[in-house]
């Protein structure tokens, strides 16, 4: 009769258990899996998934004992908190494309025409919904995915199960992570936020020197044109962008 001891069971479920559960958050956490239309076992599988495969590239997991209560639901609100802190940062690189694309629509004079996301529950507009696609393709595109996977199995490293586990509270600050959407939003919708100004600028100086001419019927037209033109010419330079930020949010981390 083949028998197992409470030691080897603890030995073989804690290096599953910690990461499983810091994987999960993550994918709950993060665009694209947390919406509605990704089914909860898909996210527990790939946890899984990622638990077996990471085990080569983990540090040792310390043997805890799992009837300790307290204990327990420190460690657990640990792999949870630095889970859910990596899909934020995620959230944030997602939320810097659509806050420029907000800028970008306000200029082009398009957030009038806003709608119901049911994504976010939010009125969205038309540039915002456009620069939020265009990150979730870039996202895949730029093997954005493996550098979260090899974030999160460095994380393992920086901040390893059962050692202070409020100590990531202190090391990374997530709260001051939220300027970075004004920084680089303001960054990405720069060029056309400038291009558009000095369309502005020109109307403004043909209503003086020819006052008979309609801006306002002009405007607008010619405004929404340079607009879409500046934001062809400018998709190109996404990448950097969105690159730098993911790499600047994932280094706290690695």
């Amino acid at each position: 009769m083949i028998g197992f001891t409470e030691a080897q069971i603890l030995a073989w479920l804690n290096p599953l258990l910690w990461p499983f559960l810091r994987c999960l958050a993550l994918l709950s956490g993060m665009p694209l899996f947390s919406q509605r239309a990704v089914p909860i076992p898909l996210r527990i599988g790939l946890s899984l998934f990622f638990a077996l495969a990471s085990q080569a590239s983990l540090p040792p997991m310390p043997v805890l004992p799992l009837d300790s209560p307290s204990l327990l639901v420190l460690l657990i609100t640990q792999q949870l908190l630095i889970g859910l802190s990596m899909g934020f940062a995620v959230r944030l690189v997602f939320a810097t494309l659509e806050f420029a694309g907000e800028i970008v629509g306000l200029q082009m004079g398009l957030n009038f025409a806003g709608f119901f996301d049911p994504g976010t529950g939010m009125q969205g507009t038309a540039t915002a919904r456009f620069f939020g696609t265009l990150v979730a393709f870039l996202f895949i595109a730029t093997n954005g995915h493996l550098l979260l996977i090899q974030a999160l199995a460095q994380s393992f490293h920086v901040f390893p199960v059962g050692q202070e586990p409020f100590a990531f509270l202190r090391l990374a600050s997530p709260q001051s992570w939220g300027a970075e959407i004004f920084r680089a939003g303001l960054w990405i919708a720069l060029p056309v936020v400038a291009l558009l100004l000095f369309v502005n600028l020109a109307l403004g100086v043909i209503s003086r020197v020819a006052p008979q001419i309609h801006v306002f019927a002009v405007g607008f037209p010619l405004t929404v044109t340079v607009g879409l033109l500046g934001l062809v010419a400018t998709l190109p330079l996404m990448q950097t962008p969105l690159e730098q930020t993911l790499a600047r949010l994932l280094a706290a981390f690695a």
